[in-house]
């Protein structure tokens, strides 16, 4: 059973990484989140392939896994996030270089990071610092994410505002106890803890994507009020 939720989970955070990555991309140019989705979704098809093979640990895939995890919990899921969302906040528009620039710098720190886990992660090695770092720029994250929550609210979208701060809190506790709290009564695997933390990861991704759409149809018609921004997760 525990498989099943597992997969359930993985093929969940994948089908929301494609699908309304490529939504964000084609309906609103909005690179910065889709392609960030995509990569999300990316990682949960090599997580799930690595799985399914065994999950050796001397596996290019298990490798791999750890390059997308530093990717999106360093830059991706924080500094690309922010920004992206800062186009229905802010009205921020980057150029195509800085799109580039930023995935280039979270390619960069995933490499750098990557091999930061392991055995001394209790023992004050680098891998313990890494940990910290990522649970940092998530609390940072959580932080805009708060105001963006208030946007929505302050918009007429409670419902959306509600379950983003249930999703936001969601993936900060993933966020803490990833690394530092990890559950008495799971598996060597951790195979509820990431089947958790993928649903989170799946949710967030939906949630995100119905919260913008409601704050850039708001944009786009100021005079229609917020009937719009109110409606269900649809």
């Amino acid at each position: 059973m525990r498989e099943v939720l597992f997969l359930l989970a993985d093929l969940w955070m994948i089908f929301v990484g494609y699908f309304y990555g490529w939504r964000f991309v084609r309906r609103y140019g909005n690179y910065l989140l889709g392609l960030e989705l995509m990569v999300v979704a990316t990682s949960g098809s090599n997580f799930l392939l690595w799985s399914l093979l065994g999950a050796e640990g001397d596996s290019v895939l298990y490798d791999v896994a750890y390059f997308f995890d530093a990717f999106s919990r360093s830059v991706g899921i924080t500094l690309i996030l922010i920004m992206g969302l800062m186009k229905v906040t802010h009205r921020y528009e980057p150029s195509r270089g800085v799109d580039v620039a930023v995935f280039g710098f979270a390619i960069v720190a995933g490499l750098f990071l990557r091999p930061f886990h392991g055995a001394d992660l209790h023992t004050g090695g680098g891998a313990y610092w890494v940990a910290v770092f990522y649970v940092v720029v998530n609390l940072l994250t959580a932080v805009f994410l708060g105001y963006f929550v208030k946007r929505l609210w302050d918009a007429g979208a409670k419902p959306l505002a509600v379950w983003t701060g249930l999703a936001t809190a969601a993936g900060t506790t993933i966020a803490l106890v990833y690394d530092f709290f990890p559950l008495p009564f799971d598996d060597a695997n951790r195979t509820l803890f990431y089947t958790a933390a993928l649903a989170t990861w799946g949710t967030q991704g939906f949630v995100l994507f119905h919260a913008y759409r409601a704050l850039h149809d708001r944009d786009a018609a100021p005079d229609a009020g917020p009937a719009r921004a109110t409606g269900a997760l649809a």
